[in-house]
């Protein structure tokens, strides 16, 4: 997937309203397991607009070295621009080709990125190369897009809004790698010889309003472009359908649903 589907807006609307919603629990959890290692060097790839990498800088201790990539330099620009206190190496970096030196990391991490990853073994397999001995890559993944209730009602929304030809991103990417024995296989392609950990980790995930979660999902995900394609308009029509199917299951005010990610961990 290219990078420009993170251009524009999206990197603020992102961090604004999906990073709260769904992924800061999950980089507090990587976080934490992280640290209970005490790595010297940490290497984070499609680190976006730089969640984990703040949960990082408070969780590690000054000495710790973190290095955090994207691909698309406007989210690494947002992320930096929140996280001043710390220094942090930021580079714009392929997952694919990643510019370090072999075995120069105690752990690389990736929250999220790797359903993104076009070709997902050659990916893991350059977090291998870079590993140090005794290394670890870490990584979580959504699980299937029922098992995600915000989205799955959204997506149910959208389906029926464009019969035609229904924008399935949500479905297809991001809720798309959730298979573990394809996981499995793929670490494997890419060099981890030895069986992952893989855990299920659920949470309630919270959102201030319905209008906040259609919006989100909608306008600051990748999404928008495939809503975009639909002719003018398409963009709010689907936000508006997907705020009144959130609010039709959940009601008015604050509402919350159970989100499920996929904890990797490759030694």
């Amino acid at each position: 997937m290219s990078d420009t589907a993170f251009v524009g807006s999206i990197p603020e609307l992102y961090e604004r309203y999906m990073v709260p919603m769904i992924f800061a629990p999950y980089a507090t959890d990587m976080a934490a397991r992280i640290a209970a290692v005490q790595p010297a060097a940490v290497l984070e790839t499609a680190a976006g607009t730089g969640v984990l990498t703040r949960a990082l800088a408070r969780e590690l201790p000054p000495d710790a070295e973190i290095t955090a990539t994207d691909l698309n330099q406007a989210m690494l620009d947002e992320a930096r621009r929140r996280l001043p206190e710390r220094p942090v190496r930021w580079q714009p970096a392929d997952a694919l080709a990643l510019p370090f030196d072999d075995a120069t990391f105690d752990v690389v991490v990736c929250q999220f990125g790797a359903m993104f990853f076009p070709d997902k073994p050659a990916a893991y397999a350059e977090a291998r190369r870079l590993l140090r001995d005794g290394g670890r890559f870490l990584f979580s993944v959504w699980d299937r897009i029922e098992e995600n209730h915000f989205v799955h009602v959204i997506q149910r929304e959208l389906d029926a809004l464009f019969p035609d030809d229904p924008p399935r991103f949500m479905a297809r990417i991001p809720h798309g790698y959730f298979d573990g024995d394809v996981i499995a296989s793929h670490l494997r392609d890419g060099g981890f010889t030895k069986a992952p950990q893989i855990e299920a980790l659920a949470v309630t995930s919270h959102a201030p309003s319905a209008h906040d979660a259609a919006f989100a999902y909608c306008q600051g995900t990748p999404l928008r472009a495939e809503l975009d394609q639909h002719g003018p308009g398409a963009l709010e029509r689907a936000t508006d359908a997907a705020e009144v199917a959130l609010r039709r299951r959940y009601g008015d005010g604050p509402i919350e649903g159970q989100i499920r990610a996929w904890v990797v961990e490759a030694h």
